[in-house]
């Protein structure tokens, strides 16, 4: 286990590697001038060219690039310029915003999903199948932003249920105190009840629009790797056992294809952590998806190359984890790796 650890790091290591340089170019050959951007629209060109100067942007690319490789090495990931804080510093308070947005989201969508999938599996063209058909479609077909809006709009506007999409916390409340970064947690961790229904209720919708959004890849697949499985000669061959149909299906069926589904899974969660920015927007919630973006428009490299940078790190290590638990559950990935 500690090998195939090791040996799926140093192969992660030339990736890496490869995004910093490609993230490096990118950012630089993008439109806009950050100069000109931060000294304003009535900027003197010896105004602009003094900010330039002070951003490092008068040097040559390759001397550009090896400062920010030298800083890099050394922890600093750089300043943002719209913000004036820390990059790192930046990504570290709102990466927790975005990993609880997420995780809340893909796991009210696996809870639904993969029952769901087992269900039309099992009941193959019956109304059961049709009806994880529809849902699944419908999930897929409508843009983030809209079901956020329709959800703010239902459950805040009209009903009144759900509180103002202000944040992960209401105004009136404080954050509890930083454990894990994540509210829920922290909240039960240091015994603050109130805080703990507060921040589960501004966090319920934005993760239920999440959730509906990938309802259909991971409904989908579970189907399919049912299907493989439930027509496979071990599940024939247990029936024929006579072994009860709660059995097969879960302990012999499910275990088999968890690992397509498990793959799934993890698609899932790297693009959502990048790609929520959407669900972020509309309930003003302070992750790291829409710090980016705002970056990005504003031509600040700094944050986008650190943003870039922790998806990288995450994905890898969301890679690692996959590889282990694909071990634990088929002892043959083991031995062939």
């Amino acid at each position: 286990m500690i090998l195939l650890f090791l040996k799926r790091l140093a192969q992660a290591i030339p990736s890496l590697i490869g995004v910093v340089v490609v993230t490096f170019i990118l950012t630089r050959a993008l439109p806009g001038d950050p100069a000109a951007y931060f000294a304003g629209a009535a900027a003197t060109k010896e105004a602009v060219e003094e900010i330039r100067k002070k951003l490092g942007l008068d040097q040559s690319m390759p001397k550009q690039f090896l400062d920010y490789i030298v800083n890099l090495a050394q922890g600093d990931w750089g300043t943002s310029l719209t913000t004036g804080q820390s990059v790192a510093h930046e990504v570290m308070t709102r990466l927790p915003a975005s990993l609880e947005l997420t995780l809340a989201g893909l796991l009210l969508a696996t809870v639904v999903a993969i029952p769901l999938g087992v269900a039309a599996a099992t009941r193959r063209d019956t109304w059961v199948d049709h009806l994880a058909r529809i849902i699944a479609t419908t999930g897929v077909s409508l843009p983030v932003f809209f079901t956020g809006l329709l959800f703010v709009y239902l459950f805040y506007f009209i009903l009144g249920w759900a509180p103002a999409p202000m944040g992960r916390l209401d105004v009136y409340l404080s954050a509890p105190k930083a454990i894990t970064g994540f509210y829920l947690i922290d909240s039960l961790l240091t015994g603050e009840g109130a805080v703990f229904m507060a921040s589960l209720k501004q966090l319920l919708l934005p993760a239920l629009t999440i959730a509906l959004f990938v309802l259909a890849p991971i409904t989908r697949m579970t189907r399919a790797a049912m299907l493989g499985a439930l027509s496979s000669d071990f599940v024939r061959t247990a029936r024929a056992m006579g072994l009860s149909d709660t059995t097969v299906v879960y302990r012999y069926a499910l275990r088999n294809a968890m690992l397509p589904i498990l793959t799934t899974l993890g698609m899932v969660f790297s693009f959502l952590l990048g790609a929520n920015v959407l669900v972020e927007k509309v309930f003003a919630w302070p992750g790291i998806g829409s710090y980016a973006i705002e970056s990005l428009v504003a031509s600040d490299y700094a944050p986008v190359q650190g943003f870039v940078l922790t998806m990288a790190v995450l994905y890898v290590f969301l890679n690692l984890v996959l590889d282990i638990l694909y071990s634990l559950l088929d002892p043959r990935v083991r031995i062939q790796s």
